[in-house]
């Protein structure tokens, strides 16, 4: 595996070397996020590098990625609502803003979250969360990762 995954992230799933890879969709990849200060956070990559906007994929490829956005939701969702009795709700996100290519953020959101942050946008989270090792994804989040993925196994084969 090569060490650059993180600054070629889509190109590393494309050869099977991102290690954060939950499951292959149509559109796209499923993978779990790089921090866990959200238990569950995850991120749907384009499987196309190129590919900036959401408008830039044909109609097809378009609804494919929305559909695995819906989808990876929905399995952070089932997850975090066995695990967690204090799970709210998921947060899809297509922001754009940092990363060039095609993205889409689901978070899980909880009761116990800080009171002034539960109901903002997880962006307003401090600098602290998103670079803190003990939020970084670790061995330690494997359940978690295979639960996900056993989650999203189900929902494209229609078994519930």
């Amino acid at each position: 595996m090569t060490s650059d995954w993180r600054t070629s992230r889509i190109e590393s799933a494309l050869r099977g070397e991102n290690p954060t890879v939950l499951r292959r969709l149509r559109a796209g990849f499923a993978v779990i996020g790089d921090v866990q200060f959200l238990p569950g956070y995850s991120v749907l990559l384009v499987d196309d590098p190129q590919v900036r906007r959401l408008s830039e994929l044909p109609r097809v490829k378009r609804l494919d990625f929305l559909a695995g956005m819906d989808m990876l939701g929905e399995a952070v969702e089932r997850v975090s609502r066995r695990r967690d009795p204090e799970f709210r709700r998921v947060n899809l996100e297509i922001l754009g803003n940092t990363d060039g290519f095609l993205h889409a953020h689901v978070w899980p959101r909880f009761a116990w979250e800080p009171a002034d942050l539960v109901r903002v946008p997880v962006w307003r989270y401090a600098r602290e969360n998103w670079q803190d090792e003990r939020h970084a994804l670790a061995p330690r989040h494997d359940v978690l990762r295979r639960e996900i993925s056993d989650e999203l196994e189900r929902l494209a084969t229609g078994r519930q």
